[in-house]
Parts: C-alpha cells; structure tokens; sequence
C-alpha cells in the first residue's frame, strides 16, 4: 500500500513536538509558501530568521546550481582549499572588525555555540561559563548547558559543570564574572525571551568587565545576524565588540551553515594541545558556503540590513495603537507583538495561521507572538499584511 505523506509524516518522522494537523507545504518563493491545495500563506517568520533574502532568492539558487556542477562534498573541513569555503570567509570578515579574523564552519547554531565553547576553555585554561537567564543558545549538549531556561533542560541532566546564569539588563551582576570565568555569552538582544533589548551601556558594561578578568565575550548572533537587527550584525547596534561571534540561521539564505568567529590567534589555539581540538565533517559545505556568499552579497548589495528598520516601523505605526496589544518590542525587522497573556497569545497564533500568517510565540515569552518577515519584503506587502494583522487581532476573543 502506498502511503501518503501524511501518512508518512505521522509514523515515520521523528519530531520535537506532535502537530496534530499538520499543514503540507510544497513550494515557496519570496514571503511567500503555498500548500499542497495550493494555498498562499505569508511568512512572518522567515523559518525563524533563516529566509532574510526570502525563499529560493534566484542568486542563492543560481549560486547552489552552479556549485553542484563543480563539487559537493570532498574531503573533511580543513583539509583541503576549497574556494567556496576560503571565498565566504574572505567576504565575512571583511565585514568585521579586525580582530574578527578567523571563521571555523560549522553545520548550524548549536554547533557554532559548541565550538565558541571549546574555544574559550582551550584558551583561557579555565572551566566556568556564564550565561543568561530566559536565552536560547541550541539543543546539543553544551548548547543546553547554557541555555536559559530549566524546563527545557531538567530532563537531560547532569549537563556541563560550572555554569553560572545573570539577569539580562542587571548591571549589578556583572560582578559575578571573576577571573575564574572562560567566558560570558550572550545576546544582543534576548529573542526567545520576546525581544528583549539591552539598556544603554549594558552591554559596552559587560564587556568592559570580562577584559577586566580576561574572560571571553561570546556573542550568539545566531537569531540575530545578517541585516535582521538593522545592522548586518547586531552588536554594531550597540557600540561593542565581541572577542568571539556565534552564526548561523539567516547566513546560508536557506541552506544549513554556521560558524565560530574569532582572531586567527585565539583559534589557532585549537591546532595544538591537542592536535585537531575541534573538527567537523560537513562544516563548510561547498554548497551551503557557496549559497552564503550569494545571500551576503545579495544582503549588502540590496542594502536589506539598511532597509530593515524602516520597514520594521511600518509594522509598528501600524499595529502600536491596537486595543488588545499590550507592547510591541523591535528591532530592525524583529518584532515581538506582546498581548500580555498567555492564552490570548495562543489564541492569537490560531487565528492568525486561519488567516494564513504564518507566525510564532516565543519560547519563554508565551504571551508575545514574532514578526521577522524575509527582509526582502515590500511596503505594499507590509501594507497588506498588516490589514489581516489588525483583523485577526479583532477575532481574538477570552
């Protein structure tokens, strides 16, 4: 008997939490994805800040197409030159600070943040790591360990040792990074916490203190980065550097990529004592690498990070003044639409996913669902979408 994907979807597929009427998609372009009925839905989210140039941007196709007629795979990362890899890394860090010189590929955020991790300890000689209450930084293990929320984690202990977690915004825990610290990680601006933005000076504070200790400043820019905040990444936002810089989501324009940041001194740390301190398989995928470099150069040349916030205030002016949204946080082209409760956030997803708006909550913000759009989006289509916005919001009824 042939099974359908459905079918197959529900007795075959392993995943994270159970969907009990699962929509199938077979076909997306630009915001938008259509059903297998061939229905439009508008992508709010951007396969959570995946899609900054949109779905199956022609550039990042052309440069995967043309990848695929030269090579794939061909040996482990590192060990041969491979343009793709060598091309991107050029791009990258030319558009980052001098010291941001050094880019080891990974497959996705969680090992980004692993190999950020090693690093530290590697060079530093020390074991403690401080992180952030209410942060998302990945599912595998050390990624878990810092992950800012209990319930997410209290199955799957014990997790690493010596970790340590602040209040975002709290200044006056800043004291709590010793010269015992490896490192501090953090965000930006907490996503997963419903955008949460830094106090000015918070975060020039924390990085005044971990040079005070000599502990290292990991920036998870995973959510964040490639143009979604305004800036192309979000610390040129707030007027600090980090010494390690976490990416992946939006960095591939749809194909699965990431990597770890930093001075060709700090990580040529992991050449030695020991030897191959941190290796991967598939890191730097010729084809992921050669649809990052096509989706950066399609980010800056449309100007995309430039344009974001403008385009994030079109969503604002329009919704701010809605009776039943309580806040709206953002940044850029990242929105948290704050209901301020739990089962009207809930009933806000419904509603609008009926209406054919694909969005969010976030996961330790239940009460806020996330508008972060493809940053090719248009001002006629924020105009439009923003009419179905302010309908569906009209539906919701407690």
């Amino acid at each position: 008997m042939h099974l359908t994907n459905r079918q197959l979807y529900y007795q075959h597929l392993a995943t994270p939490a159970y969907v009990p009427e699962a929509i199938e998609f077979v076909k997306s372009e630009g915001i938008y994805i259509y059903t297998s009925k061939n229905e439009k839905y508008v992508d709010l989210v951007s396969g959570v800040s995946v899609s900054n140039v949109g779905h199956r941007h022609p550039k990042v196709v052309k440069a995967i197409k043309d990848q695929l007629d030269s090579y794939m795979h061909l040996m482990v990362y590192g060990e041969f030159i491979q343009s793709p890899q060598v091309q991107l890394a050029g791009l990258i860090t030319k558009y980052l600070p001098s010291h941001l010189n050094s880019v080891f590929f990974v497959n996705s955020g969680s090992e980004a943040n692993e190999g950020a991790l090693k690093l530290a300890k590697r060079a530093t000689g020390r074991s403690e790591i401080i992180a952030f209450k209410n942060a998302y930084h990945g599912g595998t293990h050390g990624a878990l360990s810092i992950l800012g929320n209990e319930e997410m984690k209290y199955a799957f202990r014990p997790l690493l040792p010596d970790i340590r977690f602040l209040d975002f915004n709290q200044e006056k825990q800043l004291k709590e990074i010793t010269n015992k610290t490896a490192a501090v990680v953090i965000e930006s601006i907490q996503a997963e916490a419903g955008i949460i933005l830094p106090k000015p000076g918070y975060l020039q504070a924390v990085k005044k203190r971990c040079d005070e200790v000599g502990a290292l400043l990991i920036l998870d820019d995973i959510q964040m980065g490639f143009g979604r905040t305004g800036k192309l990444f979000s610390f040129e936002n707030f007027d600090y550097e980090p010494h390690i810089l976490t990416i992946a989501k939006g960095m591939g324009g749809g194909m699965p990529i990431g990597a770890f940041i930093a001075s060709k001194e700090l990580m040529d740390t992991l050449q030695h004592k020991p030897a191959l301190g941190h290796i991967t398989t598939f890191g730097g995928h010729p084809v992921s690498c050669a649809a990052a470099k096509a989706s950066l150069e399609v980010i800056t040349e449309e100007q995309l990070s430039e344009k974001a916030n403008a385009k994030g205030k079109l969503f604002v002016n329009a919704l701010e003044n809605h009776s039943k949204i309580k806040e709206i946080r953002q940044q850029g082209l990242m929105l948290a639409i704050d209901l301020g409760d739990e089962k009207m956030g809930a009933k806000s997803i419904e509603i609008l996913w009926r209406n054919h708006l694909i969005v969010d909550q976030f996961l330790f913000n239940r009460s806020s669902f996330r508008i972060a759009p493809p940053l090719t989006i248009n001002h006629k289509e924020i105009e439009a979408i923003n009419q179905i916005l302010i309908n569906s919001l009209n539906e919701i009824s407690i």
